[in-house]
C-alpha cells in the first residue's frame, strides 16, 4: 500500500467513525422521547444544531480521501466495491432538508416557550400585589394592636439577644434580617402614635413596594424576549447554514455521480 493509498484509507475511516459516532449521538439525545413538551423540543433541536458540525466533518474527510484516491487516475469514476460516495450524498440531502425544517420547528417551540414565561411572570406579579396587600394588611393590624407590637417586639428581642429559635443557633444572615424586622416594628409602634405620619408612610411604602414589583416584572420580561431572540437567531441562522451546506453537497454529488453514469 503506497501513501496515498494510506492517507485516502485513514480519512476515510475517520470520516465514517466521525458520522457514525455523530448519529448515535442523535440517537441518544432524542431518548427519552417526549414529543409533547416544546422545552424538550428546544432542548433536543439546540444540540444537534449544536452538533451540526460533526457528521459534516465526517463527510468531508470521506469525500477527501476518495479525491486522493482518485487524484492522477486515469479514470476517477471506476466503480469500486466499498464506493461510499452515493450514500454520502443521500445522507447529506436528507440532512439539509432535516436541518431546514428545524428552522421553523425551532422558532415556533421559541415563541411558545416566551408565552409561557411571560405568562407566568404575568402570575408571579398578581401574586406578588396579592403578597404586597397582605403584607400591608398586617402592618395595618399589628398598628391597630398595640399590645400584640409589643409582644412581637419583645419576642424578637429575645430571639436576637439569645441567637436561637426553638434550640437552633441563627447564622449571621438569619440575626441580621431579625434585627430589621425589629427595627421596622419599632418604627411602626412609633408611627402609630401619630395617624397622619402613619398613613404617609404606608403609602410611601406601597409605592415603594408597587414600584419594586413593576421594575421586577419589566426585567422578568426583557429577559425572557432577550433570551428567545438570542437562540433563535443563534440556532436558526446555524440551522439554516448548516442545512444549505449539506443540501449543496448532496446535490451537487449527486448530479455528479447521475452525470457520470450517463456519460
Amino acid at each position: 500500500m503506497n501513501n496515498r493509498a494510506f492517507t485516502s484509507l485513514s480519512l476515510k475511516l475517520i470520516g465514517v467513525v466521525l458520522l457514525l459516532s455523530s448519529l448515535l449521538d442523535y440517537i441518544t439525545l432524542a431518548i427519552p422521547l417526549n414529543l409533547q413538551s416544546s422545552q424538550w423540543q428546544i432542548g433536543l433541536l439546540t444540540s444537534i444544531v449544536d452538533r451540526g458540525i460533526v457528521p459534516l466533518v465526517g463527510i468531508g474527510l470521506i469525500l477527501v480521501g476518495y479525491f486522493i484516491e482518485n487524484l492522477n487516475d486515469a479514470n476517477p469514476h471506476k466503480p469500486s466495491e466499498f464506493d461510499l460516495r452515493v450514500p454520502i450524498y443521500v445522507l447529506a440531502t436528507i440532512m439539509g432538508l432535516m436541518f431546514l425544517l428545524i428552522v421553523p420547528l425551532h422558532l415556533n417551540n421559541l415563541n411558545e416557550a416566551k408565552v409561557n414565561a411571560l405568562n407566568q411572570i404575568e402570575q408571579g406579579a398578581g401574586q406578588g400585589s396579592e403578597q404586597i396587600q397582605a403584607f400591608l394588611s398586617q402592618i395595618d393590624q399589628l398598628s391597630k394592636n398595640p399590645q400584640r407590637l409589643s409582644q412581637q417586639i419583645q419576642q424578637l428581642n429575645q430571639v436576637v439577644e439569645s441567637g436561637q429559635v426553638q434550640g437552633q443557633s441563627l447564622n449571621a444572615q438569619q440575626l441580621e434580617q431579625l434585627q430589621q424586622q425589629r427595627t421596622q416594628l419599632k418604627q411602626l409602634q412609633d408611627l402609630s402614635k401619630n395617624p397622619t405620619e402613619y398613613k404617609n408612610r404606608i403609602d410611601e411604602l406601597t409605592e415603594q413596594l408597587e414600584a419594586q414589583l413593576v421594575d421586577q416584572r419589566r426585567q422578568a420580561e426583557n429577559k425572557a424576549k432577550t433570551q428567545a431572540f438570542k437562540q433563535s437567531l443563534r440556532i436558526g441562522l446555524s440551522s439554516l447554514m448548516l442545512a444549505i451546506v449539506y443540501s449543496a453537497v448532496g446535490w451537487i454529488g449527486l448530479k455528479v455521480v447521475m452525470g457520470s453514469k450517463t456519460s
